[in-house]
Order: C-alpha cells, then structure tokens, then sequence
C-alpha cells in the first residue's frame, strides 16, 4: 500500500467519480481504476462500488478512508515541518454547528495569526458532518452542542469515530428571533407560547435523527416547521415569517446585526457546547487560540452562560 494508492482513493470519494478522480488527478482513468483494484485486492475488500450511476463508497471503504486521510494530514504535517516550508502554508479548519460565536472566534483567530503564512477554513454544517470532517481530519476541531436527549447517542459516536469531547460553557436555552416578533418584549418565553409561530430548523440531510438536530426540543410536536441549510436564510425567514429558533442565547451583534435578540426560553434545559478533536492528536498552536477565543467569548456572554473550562 503506498501514499500514491491512498491519495488515489482520496481523490474518488471526494469527486464522487473515477473519471473526475482521472481528470483531477492528470491520468487516464483505465490507469486509475487499475490502481484502485490492486489496492483493493491487497486490502482484501472492495473500497468502493461502481454502477452505471458511478461510485458509491462500502463500509468497509468508509472505515479505510478515515484512516488513510489521516495519514495523508499526518505526513503533510511531517513533509511541511522537515522539508521546504515555504513551499506550503500551515492549514487550519474549523467544522462547526451554525454559531455566530463560532465564526466570531473564527475570524479572531485569523486577526491575530494574518493570512501571510496560513491558510484558513471554516465549515458550517450538518451535525454529522461536524463529526466527521474531525473524524477524517478535514478539520482539526468542531464545534457541537450536547444536552440530556442527544448526549448518550452522540457520545456512543464519538467513540467509535474515535473523537474526544471537551466542554467550553453550559447555557439555558434561549428563543432567538427578531426583534419585530411579537414576543419580542417578553422577559421569557414558554413553550406554549412559540405554538403560532414557525419553528425555524437546520436541514440534516440523510442524518436527521431527532439527536442530529441543531435546536434542542426537537421532538417537540411544532404546530409549523420550516427547515433551512444556512443560517443567512434563517435569518429573513425570522423576519418575513415571525419565525423562531431555539439557541444557545449567545449572539455576536456585529456579524449579525442588531435586528435579532435572545429570550431566555420558560423551564430548566440546559446545553453544553464544546468542541471535539481527534482521540490522541495534539493541537496546533492555531487551534489552542481558536479555543481561547471561545472561552473569551462565553465569558462575556453574561449570567446565561456558565463556563466549564479554565480561562
């Protein structure tokens, strides 16, 4: 098995296709596809399944791709470290659940580090997908919420992705919504209240388990849902619609704008919001800034907000 053949296979999964792999790659796709079976045939089991719809990834590929990514970012860390440095920049990514704070922090980071010698990425995403950019170390963080309802399903995962979770701050659950809503006045709002409005939901994808979910309460029975991908839409859908989410309650006025506010929401939930990395994988200095830049922010978030980590 060598780099090249993992690369290779790397290269598939990401394109979706062997003749995109092929054309992305600068070789023939008979020379590609050859690789990828002898690579198969040492390991003993097929790495993907081709059809006339193109390639879908087994199992077993899934569990391979994991580690060879790994050992991908492993030796472009050794090559970068003990070879020509300038000749790559040092790479640092951020997947994470829709929190402002966490592209506040984000961009902090970016601030006090500059651009000169590093390259910068930020995903905001699905929850599993969260889980699994660290898992294949796309990102070397992500940032998640735990809770009572999702924190056995989530921890059993992480386990087996084989990631590590480090809480940051606990929080009541807040309502965020615009300040035109019409509970907008309220000191606090109960469930039974929010019946009339729609309820506003990140999309999961092929992954929405109720433990998936980016709102706690989600087996709430809504009387109106409206499902969205990013959290620019779910912002004009507060106004247009006099819609609601449920959040942590920490907002970062200057990345989205003073028309929006939190209310504490009526009753004792609670959510723990960290981030996880990979098991056994130190951080890079980028990273232990990043999580610094979290703390602060959690700090100054007022007495909703309790901290769970040394500043």
């Amino acid at each position: 098995m060598t780099l090249q053949q993992m690369r290779y296979a790397i290269m598939i999964a990401d394109c979706g296709s062997m003749n995109e792999a092929a054309h992305q790659l600068f070789i023939s796709q008979p020379s590609l596809s050859s690789t990828i079976k002898d690579l198969e045939k040492e390991l003993g089991t097929p790495i993907f399944i081709r059809s006339n719809r193109g390639i879908s990834i087994t199992q077993e590929g899934e569990e391979f791709l994991g580690y060879a990514r790994q050992i991908i970012a492993q030796y472009g860390i050794l090559e970068e470290r003990f070879t020509d440095r300038t000749a790559r920049k040092t790479r640092f990514s951020v997947s994470t659940q829709h929190y402002s704070f966490a592209v506040k922090a984000f961009i902090e980071t970016v601030k006090e580090f500059g651009m000169d010698n590093y390259e910068f990425a930020i995903h905001e995403t699905q929850t599993h997908t969260v889980m699994s950019h660290v898992r294949n170390m796309k990102s070397e963080l992500g940032i998640l919420y735990l809770n009572d309802f999702n924190r056995e399903a989530l921890t059993k995962l992480f386990h087996e992705y084989d990631l590590e979770f480090y809480p940051l701050f606990a929080c009541n659950v807040s309502v965020y919504l615009w300040k035109g809503h019409p509970l907008a006045g309220s000191r606090e709002i109960s469930i039974e209240q929010l019946r009339p409005y729609p309820c506003l939901s990140f999309e999961q994808g092929e992954n929405n388990a109720f433990y998936f979910s980016e709102e706690v309460l989600s087996t709430y029975d809504y009387r109106k849902v409206v499902k969205a991908d990013d959290r620019a839409t779910l912002l004009n859908l507060m106004v247009g619609l006099n819609a609601f989410t449920l959040c942590s309650g920490i907002i970062t006025e200057d990345l989205n704008g003073p028309d929006y506010l939190a209310v504490p929401l009526a009753g004792d939930d609670r959510m723990t919001i960290g981030y996880i990395k990979k098991a056994r994988v130190a951080l890079t200095e980028l990273a232990g800034t990043y999580i610094e830049q979290l703390k602060v922010i959690g700090a100054q978030s007022g007495d909703n907000v309790t901290m769970l980590c040394s500043r």
